[in-house]
């Protein structure tokens, strides 16, 4: 089975998104609406899915 880099990447680019927008409304600045930034849609790689 091949690898899917693809979707890691995707993964990768909104992780780094969810910890920018995390770090700015830390700061007391404002960012976009949170649907931007769907922290729970991501699947946990933790958990093996059968």
């Amino acid at each position: 089975m091949k690898p899917n880099y693809q979707f890691e990447k995707r993964q990768r680019e909104l992780e780094k998104k969810k910890k920018k927008a995390l770090k700015t409304l830390k700061k007391g600045g404002t960012t976009e609406p949170a649907a931007d930034v769907p922290g729970t849609a991501a699947p946990d790689k933790s958990e093996p899915t059968g």
